[in-house]
């Protein structure tokens, strides 16, 4: 194993999601200068779920057209729209164009659905594209993209995004006319300003899609990455384009890749899924297990994350998304070390994990007043649940991934492409519940009194 692999790997995972994850944490900064207002959350979220436009093109190409799309000219194209895009993103962010007689952030709603169309897409190329390199690069690959998500959060936490102090204020009561004067004390919350703008965030992103590019360059050119490929017969010549994917699935396996739960090399495949090594009851169950997890961790809970945590104070809620955004690649590198492929640890797991994330999700409904509200023990509880809630599932996920990645290359595509189906379906499914109907509410972070 080369150092130089793993940190290039890291890097190109990196690039991902880093843009909108990136979008997602700065808006407590941009919201108040934007004429959308809040309403910008739910924008973004049917532009993200517009943007699986690109894994839908990608996953029909290898279902009816198999062997003839080579993703490597697709990733340089669309790290290539994120770097442009997120740069223009940082001058453009503020301008306002009348559409229908009303105020929109025209720029920066375009910006972010050519963003949501890079990291969707990412889903189902990136990850084939780890076939060509050695399998525990897969799970380095899982680490970057989980520091996808605490990169841009730790730097939006040194910027200052969303800090609020409590200031003491009056309010003139001009109910009681017959008091000359009354005053009724109560609590402003200040919003702080950031330590630098959001124009420097916007260029640190592009700076961080510029490392992605350069990752995947030397992923692809490096000599001594060269080197190490698993697999000669992609790169050659000699394969015609409807057997690489043949090619591409008998790979030589070391004993770190055979499943736990394998038939012998003798027997006759279980399935035409991949190798044939899962029954295809098996492979639903991986795949219904694959979309639940994803559909939980970057649709479903993120929705109410504020909900969940603010009622504990604005401490508790930056603890909870910086130690959860930390889970991620602790799950990736205990799977690193730690790579146990059984079913039952994987459904035991995501039971763990659900559960986690249904006590999230009961804690947000009972917002703005949740259980032990004003206690100590009510903020350790729902931040230990945050960070067990993302170690679990992402252990899982890592685990998947690498099952998929012995089933051969278009294993792995349909591999993002459940990724992303999962997503969608849990982001469509909360977006009336949060954005319509109103079901979670919100308290004033200074104001809001709640039985003892």
């Amino acid at each position: 194993m080369s150092l130089l692999t793993h940190v290039l790997a890291c890097l190109f995972g990196m690039g991902s999601w880093v843009a909108i994850n990136g979008m997602w944490v700065e808006l407590p900064l941009i919201v108040p200068e934007l004429p959308e207002g809040w309403f910008l959350p739910s924008y973004l979220t049917v532009l993200i779920q517009m943007a699986n436009i690109g894994p839908l093109f990608i996953t029909l190409m290898h279902r009816f057209r198999p062997g003839t799309l080579d993703e490597r000219p697709i990733i340089y194209c669309i790290v290539v729209l994120g770097i442009i895009a997120t740069f223009l993103l940082a001058f453009f962010w503020k301008h306002t164009v009348t559409v229908g007689g009303l105020l929109h952030s025209l720029p920066l709603l375009v910006f972010s659905f050519l963003l949501s169309v890079v990291d969707c897409t990412s889903s189902v190329t990136f990850l084939p594209f780890m076939m060509r390199l050695r399998p525990e690069y897969l799970t380095t690959y899982y680490a970057g993209e989980g520091l996808s998500g605490l990169v841009p959060a730790l730097v939006a936490l040194i910027q200052g995004v969303g800090v609020v102090h409590c200031q003491n204020a009056t309010l003139s009561d001009s109910l009681n006319k017959t008091v000359e004067n009354s005053t009724m004390a109560t609590l402003q919350a200040i919003y702080q300003p950031a330590k630098f703008s959001a124009q420097v965030f916007f260029l640190f992103l592009s700076a961080m899609m510029v490392l992605c590019l350069v990752a995947f360059m030397l992923l692809n050119h490096h000599p001594a990455i060269a080197r190490e490929r698993k697999n000669d017969l992609y790169f050659s010549g000699d394969l015609a384009k409807g057997n690489r994917e043949q090619g591409l699935s008998l790979h030589a396996q070391t004993p770190e890749q055979k499943p736990m739960i394998s038939p012998s090399d003798k027997s006759e495949p279980r399935s035409s899924f991949g190798r044939g090594t899962y029954s295809k009851l098996e492979v639903v169950y991986i795949f219904i297990v694959l979309a639940w997890v994803n559909a939980l961790t970057n649709a479903v809970l993120p929705s109410v994350q504020s909900y969940s945590c603010l009622p504990y104070g604005n401490q508790a809620y930056h603890l909870a998304t910086t130690m959860a955004a930390v889970a991620n690649p602790v799950a990736c590198f205990i799977a690193m070390f730690i790579p146990i492929r059984s079913f039952i640890l994987m459904g035991f797991l995501t039971m763990l994990g659900t559960g986690f994330g249904a006590y999230i999700m009961a804690m947000a409904a009972l917002s703005p007043c949740p259980l032990l509200v004003h206690s100590v023990s009510g903020t350790i509880i729902i931040v230990l649940a945050w960070i067990l809630f993302v170690l679990s599932l992402s252990y899982v996920k890592v685990i998947i991934g690498i099952i998929l990645r012995d089933e051969g290359h278009s294993a792995l595509v349909w591999c993002g492409a459940v990724v992303q189906l999962g997503s969608m379906v849990g982001a469509l499914s909360m977006f009336p519940l949060v954005s319509v109907y109103g079901l979670f509410k919100s308290g004033d972070a200074c104001n809001t009194k709640c039985p003892t």
